[in-house]
C-alpha cells in the first residue's frame, strides 16, 4: 500500500485534478492520498492559503471580506464546474466559508489556523468528489475521524503520539482514502497546524501510522537535485539518497522538503520517492534507510542558505573560564531564542542563529546583556551569513573531503568562516559571507561533480 501526497501546484485547477486522478489510476497501491490547497495556476497568481490568511485578517481587523471570500469560493467552483459535480458539493464547501467567522476560537491564533486548514480541508473533499465522480471510490477522511491528535500550539503544532495508535486501527480497502494535509485537531476540539512543509507532515505521519510500503511525494520538480538548479546550470538529479542525506540538505535550503517533515516516515522506515505530478513516469528520486544504501560517489548533495546570522566572541582564557557558555545561554534563554552551532576556540566563541526567530529590534538589546554578561574582548554581530552544506554517505570512506571542499573555494578567494564535521561523517558545514554563498555552491559543485572524483575505497 502505497500514501500519496500532492502538492498545492498539482491540485491549483481542473487539469491538474485531471492529471493526478490519472496518476491515481495508474497504481492500484496508492490507496491514501494526501492533498494541499490549490496553489498558484500561473505566474502572479495566489495561492488559496494566502487568500484565506486575508480573510483572516479582514476578520480580526473587522474589515470587509466579501471580496477576498469569493476568490475563494471561485477557486474551487471553477474545478467542481469542470468535473460537473452535483451542485450540493459546491454548497457544502461555500456554506463552510461563509461561517468560517461564526465559529468560537479561544482566540484569534486559532482562528487563524482554522481558516488556513480549510484550504487544505475543502480541497480534500472536492478532490474526492472528482475521484467519485471519474469512477474511483473514494472517500473524505477528516482528521477529526483519523485521530489525528497534535499539540496545542495554534500555527506550530506537533504531531501527539496517540495519533500513531489512532491511525493503526484504519483499514484501507480498495476505497481510496484522501486526507487533507497541514492540520489536525487538539484533544480540545480545535483545529491547529504545523508550522512549515504541513502536507508533507502528514503524508509522513499517515505512511508511518498506516504502515504503508512507500510514501510517494509529488511536486513540481522531476527528482531532487545535487544542487539547487537556480544556482547551477543543470545539475545532476539524484536518484538514491538516505534519510539522513535528505534531512541535513533540507536543513541548509533543500527546497523539497524542510528538515522536520520527513521525520515520521523515518521512525517507520517508510522508504520515500519524490516525483513530478506533470512527468509521473519518470523515476524521480527514492529516500532510503541507511542500511540498504551502498555510495557510488562522495557527494550526495551540496546546499547553501542565507537564513542565518551569528554573533562572534573574542575573549583571550575563554575556554578556562567555567560557566561562559552558561551566561550566554541564560540570556538567550530570557529572550526565547535557541542557537543552531557554536563553534569555538581557546580564545573565541561564534553563535549562530537562524535569523528567522530575532526580530531586529531584539538584536541590540541581546548583544547589550551578553555583553554585560560575559566582559567579551571583541563582540560582532554578523548578519552577512551563510551556511553551505555538503552531504554524502560516501564521505565516511573517502580520504581528504574536506581538502576537496576547501580547495576551489581557496582558488576563488572565498573565506571559510567555520568548518564543522559531525561524528556521523557524512556532513561537513562551512560558513562564509552570504555574498559568497551562491559562488560557493557553484565551486563546490564543479569540483566534485565535472571534476576527476576521489575514488572511494
Amino acid at each position: 500500500m502505497k500514501v500519496v501526497k500532492f502538492g498545492g501546484s498539482s491540485l491549483s485547477n481542473a487539469d491538474q485534478f485531471k492529471k493526478v486522478i490519472n496518476i491515481i489510476k495508474a497504481d492500484d497501491q496508492r490507496k491514501v492520498v494526501v492533498t494541499s490547497a490549490p496553489g498558484k495556476r500561473f505566474k502572479g497568481d495566489i495561492k488559496v492559503t494566502d487568500l484565506l490568511i486575508s480573510y483572516a485578517n479582514a476578520v480580526i481587523s473587522k474589515k470587509s471580506f466579501e471580496k477576498v471570500l469569493q476568490k475563494i469560493i471561485n477557486r474551487y467552483e471553477s474545478t467542481a464546474d469542470v468535473f460537473n459535480l452535483n451542485p450540493s458539493v459546491m454548497e457544502d464547501i461555500k456554506n463552510k466559508l461563509v461561517n468560517l467567522p461564526n465559529h468560537d476560537y479561544p482566540n484569534n491564533q486559532y482562528l487563524m489556523a482554522a481558516f488556513k486548514a480549510h484550504g487544505e480541508r475543502l480541497n480534500a473533499e472536492l478532490f474526492a468528489e472528482c475521484l467519485e465522480k471519474s469512477g474511483i471510490p473514494a472517500r473524505f477522511v477528516d482528521p477529526s475521524e483519523a485521530g489525528i491528535i497534535l499539540t496545542d500550539d495554534p500555527n506550530g503544532a506537533s504531531v501527539d503520539d496517540e495519533t500513531y495508535v489512532n491511525l493503526s486501527k484504519i483499514s484501507v480497502s480498495n476505497q481510496r482514502l484522501v486526507f487533507p494535509g497541514f492540520f489536525g485537531f487538539t484533544k480540545k476540539g480545535n483545529i491547529v497546524t504545523f508550522a512549515r512543509g504541513g502536507s508533507d507532515i502528514t503524508g509522513s505521519i499517515l505512511a508511518r501510522g498506516l504502515s504503508a510500503d512507500l510514501y510517494e511525494n509529488f511536486t513540481d520538480v522531476n527528482a531532487i537535485y545535487a544542487a539547487n538548479p537556480n544556482i547551477v546550470d543543470h545539475p545532476k538529479a539524484i536518484k538514491k539518497m538516505t534519510y539522513r542525506e535528505m534531512r541535513e540538505l533540507s536543513y541548509a535550503g533543500f527546497s523539497v522538503f524542510n528538515d522536520e517533515a520527513i521525520i515520521p516516515a523515518i521512525e517507520g522506515q517508510v522508504p520515500i520517492n519524490v516525483k513530478n505530478t506533470n512527468q509521473p513516469e519518470l523515476d524521480g528520486t527514492m529516500i532510503v534507510p541507511e542500511d540498504s544504501f551502498k555510495p557510488t560517489e562522495p557527494v550526495t548533495g551540496i546546499a547553501g542558505s542565507n537564513r542565518f546570522a551569528a554573533l562572534y566572541l573574542h575573549r583571550y582564557l575563554l575556554n578556562k573560564e567555567a560557566g561562559f557558555t552558561l551566561k550566554i545561554l541564560q540570556v538567550l534563554y530570557k529572550y526565547g531564542i535557541s542557537y543552531e552551532h557554536m563553534p569555538s576556540g581557546i580564545d573565541d566563541l561564534t553563535i549562530i542563529f537562524d535569523k528567522s526567530q530575532i526580530p531586529d529590534a531584539t538584536i541590540p538589546k541581546l548583544c547589550a546583556d551578553i555583553k554585560k554578561a560575559v566582559h567579551p574582548d571583541e563582540l560582532q554581530w554578523i548578519d552577512d551569513y551563510a551556511i553551505i552544506m555538503v552531504v554524502g554517505e560516501g564521505m565516511r570512506s573517502t580520504i581528504g573531503t574536506i581538502e576537496n571542499i576547501i580547495r576551489p573555494l581557496a582558488e576563488h578567494k572565498i573565506g571559510v568562516h567555520m568548518i564543522n564535521q559531525g561524528a556521523s561523517r557524512i556532513s561537513i558545514m562551512i560558513g562564509t559571507r552570504e555574498s559568497d554563498a551562491n559562488n560557493a555552491v557553484k565551486y563546490i559543485y564543479t569540483h566534485f561533480f565535472k571534476s576527476a572524483k576521489p575514488v572511494l575505497s
